[in-house]
């Protein structure tokens, strides 16, 4: 299982963004793929979840209505859309994957997730 994530940098508040985790070694359609974030001094935070089999989405209620995730089977590609960005939405994002379909209250958890990319970095600037 392979995670690859692309598409971080320098933005400012208010600004966009596209991240995406480009996937291998697996099953796409039989995955569940999240986005993680930790910032400076702050805990792994789960802030939106994919079931790539059904397209059932969760977001973390920081993001929701901002960030849109979603998915291309045909290229085993997850995405993140990041509109409105803000300061506090500076962070590492990582893309994660799990094997099988997640409950809603699982959807977010970082644990239940065994595999990960490098991660990519996100600055937003104020």
């Amino acid at each position: 299982v392979q995670l690859v994530e692309s598409g971080g940098g320098l933005v400012q508040a208010g600004g966009s963004l596209r991240l995406a985790c480009a996937t291998s070694g697996f099953t796409f359609d039989d995955y569940t793929i999240a986005w993680f974030r930790q910032g400076p001094g702050k805990e792994r935070e789960g802030i939106a979840c994919l079931s790539t089999d059904d397209g059932r989405t969760y977001y973390a209620d920081s993001v929701k209505g901002r960030f849109t995730i979603s998915g291309d089977n045909a290229k085993n590609t997850v995405y993140l859309q990041m509109n409105s960005l803000k300061p506090e939405d500076t962070a590492v994002y990582y893309c994660a994957a799990h094997e099988f379909p997640v409950e809603s209250d699982y959807a977010l958890n970082p644990h239940v997730f065994g595999s990960w990319g490098q991660g990519t970095q996100v600055t937003v600037s104020s």
